[in-house]
């Protein structure tokens, strides 16, 4: 067993002597489950009240930091991931089996992010507003939200928390950070090139919790009022959890919950083309992106033709040591396999299971050819292709979060959006077709946050906004400017320079209108 580091929680320059309390995690590689990444000393939760005491006085410094200065910091950590990128991407794929190409790109996603944003620090932009009043001016200011506690799943582990971290940083924000116990190493990693760039220690707090400190946690600090804002990136289920406490106190979470993205096939559709793009979002990352392509809803008329490539593509598909080129490797960690074989508990009588020779976990005595590299060491299983896919399926309803996708079968495009809303996520839609009547349709009646015409329901660019609606999150959106308003509030400031007081609506000057006046008929009003 090697094991790389010991970590536990960094919480700013007046911690508490004692951080932990929390027991031991240890966050293996997937692919290589006898390698121990590092030991986790988890806290316990105090230690996330104590970090947003930490944030809340750190904040007000940092807020004085002009926005440029801070422009400034964040163009300094794109450089410094920049520096590391390639160091990076392998503890990333080391410890969650992101194979190395894909971890690669997780990395860059970072890089753009503070590219985009490093100029956002000269645009905070406010407004001058006119006063329906003489001698009065009036103005609008964006102001940081505070203390921002950020709570992150591991399957993007160092992407999606820069996703908050750096405009909410840039807004003048301190950011108390619990990422998954299972991708620790990855997020000390990133912190750590945060605080080298001149993000100071307590203005970006690293908490190491379980989910249930993490939630008793966050509820005290709601109540001592240290936290302003939560940024919650997980299941359905848990983002529940979170808006329900959050609203008690009276706030707006951001939350980025899970998927069960549709990708329609039309009758006229590249086939080859979509096919690509199927096996990349529906078994990309394992499946395990919450923009992973759930269910196919394929035309009847190609349905046969479709099946029958993407099933080849997939048997054909290398899957394995996630260090070589592979479509997928492992699964993230236990508690995900252990959710995986239960969802493939639900395949039924009326499934046909394509794609590969058996299902369930890769093994000598259930071998998947073309394996690379050495199934037993790690949570490796097989793809599945289930068609005969039903809408009141479990595995069409809810998110599987695994190598699996569902077909079924549609004869007209509004049967094939319904079909697409109806498991009630919100986040990715892809469609294919060479139609452009047919994708706006498509776009209007989807209720997707993202769309997506001729490309996978998976990708997603520093500058677009991203986010979902119903299951998949209340509304929020991350990246591009439109996450600014997550991390600002808006201030209004009035200033009348008349020497007099001047009541709104009460002291305005009015001009009325003659509403009696008729055209006259040589200005063709009526004889």
């Amino acid at each position: 067993m090697s094991v790389q580091s010991t970590l536990s929680s960094v919480i700013g320059p007046d911690a508490p002597a004692r951080v932990d309390g929390g027991g031991e995690y240890l966050s293996r590689n997937p692919a290589n489950l006898d390698d121990v990444v590092a030991e986790i000393a988890l806290g316990g939760p105090e230690t996330l009240l104590a970090a947003t005491e930490q944030a809340q006085r750190a904040q007000r410094e940092w807020a004085r930091v002009p926005a440029p200065v801070r422009g400034r910091v964040v163009a300094g950590l794109g450089r410094l991931v920049e520096a590391n990128k390639e160091s990076l991407a392998r503890l990333v794929t080391r410890e969650i089996g992101k194979p190395y190409a894909e971890a690669l790109g997780e990395v860059q996603e970072i890089i753009d992010t503070c590219d985009f944003f490093l100029g956002e620090g000269r645009r905070l932009y406010g407004q001058t507003v006119p006063s329906e009043m003489p001698d009065k001016q009036l103005f609008t200011f964006r102001v940081p939200v505070g203390v921002a506690v950020v709570i992150t799943a591991g399957n993007f582990p160092v992407a999606v928390p820069s996703w908050y971290m750096v405009p909410a940083l840039l807004c003048g924000n301190a950011v108390v950070w619990k990422p998954a116990e299972y991708a620790a190493g990855a997020a000390r990693a990133l912190a750590e090139l945060a605080w080298r760039a001149g993000v100071p220690k307590g203005v970006l707090n690293l908490v190491y919790t379980d989910g249930e400190a993490t939630f008793k946690g966050l509820e005290s600090a709601l109540a001592a009022g240290t936290v302003n804002k939560v940024g919650f990136t997980g299941s359905s289920a848990v983002g529940a959890r979170v808006g329900e406490l959050c609203g008690r106190y009276l706030q707006s979470p951001c939350l980025e919950l899970g998927g069960k993205n549709p990708m329609i096939v039309t009758p006229d559709a590249e086939l080859d083309l979509a096919v690509e793009g199927a096996l990349f979002s529906g078994w990309g990352t394992a499946g395990q992106r919450c923009t992973s392509l759930g269910n196919l809803i394929v035309h009847r008329d190609v349905h046969d033709e479709f099946v029958g490539r993407l099933d080849a593509a997939l048997r054909a598909a290398s899957i394995g040591d996630p260090a070589g080129d592979v479509l997928y490797g492992p699964l993230l960690d236990q508690k995900f396999a252990d959710n995986f074989e239960s969802i493939l508990g639900n395949i039924a009588e009326n499934h046909t299971v394509l794609g590969s020779e058996s299902v369930g976990r890769i093994t000598d005595s259930a071998p998947r050819k073309g394996f690379q590299g050495d199934p037993s060491t790690g949570l490796y299983y097989h793809p599945v292709l289930l068609d005969g896919l039903r809408p009141d399926d479990h595995v069409f309803r809810n998110e599987t979060f695994g190598p699996i996708v569902g077909v079924t079968t549609y004869d007209t495009l509004d049967e094939a959006i319904e079909l697409g809303n109806a498991p009630g996520y919100g986040l990715s839609a892809a469609i294919y077709t060479t139609d452009p009547a047919t994708a706006f349709r498509f776009r209007e009646g989807i209720g997707a946050g993202m769309v997506s015409v001729n490309n996978s329901t998976s990708g997603a660019e520093a500058h677009l906004p991203f986010g979902g609606n119903g299951k998949s999150g209340n509304g929020s959106r991350q990246s591009g400017v439109w996450v600014l308003d997550q991390f600002t509030r808006w201030q209004s400031l009035n200033w009348d320079f008349s020497g007099k007081l001047q009541k709104a609506q009460m002291d305005v000057d009015t001009v009325e209108p003659e509403l009696d006046f008729r055209l006259p008929p040589e200005l063709g009003g009526a004889r």
